[in-house]
């Protein structure tokens, strides 16, 4: 799994829970994510990927925390806290990258309907953009 991280460049579209509610295809290694509301901000957890259908037992081994490695990667929360602005991105958020066992600053931007690209940094200007597409 691959950091799965984006940015916003969409400007004037409204920044609703809709645009961005439901399942999406990473750009990298198949993975599926489902984004779903989470109070007052959007969150996303993991629910497969080529590593995942080869062992659906897998485990976060590379967490920092010690105390999380045993915890299984599918159904694993890796977006929270994402709030929206005003110009159509949803921002403030955290991506969760798995491969590294590492968060990241993160923000997603929709790109019509059936696109977002999502960027996650760890300090400005060490970003990485992904585009997702939307499952249907």
């Amino acid at each position: 799994m691959s950091l799965l991280i984006a940015t916003a460049l969409l400007a004037g579209a409204a920044a609703t829970p809709e645009t961005v509610i439901g399942r999406w295809k990473t750009e990298t290694h198949n993975a599926i994510v489902e984004i779903a509301r989470c109070g007052p901000s959007i969150c996303g957890k993991i629910l497969t990927s080529d590593a995942l259908r080869a062992n659906p037992s897998m485990k976060d081994a590379n967490n920092a925390n010690t105390a999380l490695r045993n915890r299984p990667i599918q159904g694993m929360q890796m977006l929270s806290g994402f709030k929206p602005d005003k110009d159509g991105v949803w921002s403030s958020g955290q991506v969760y990258n798995a491969e590294d066992g590492k968060i990241y600053s993160g923000k997603i931007t929709p790109v019509g309907a059936n696109q977002l690209k999502l960027r996650g940094c760890v300090f400005f200007p060490l970003c990485k953009t992904q585009t997702w597409t939307r499952v249907r």
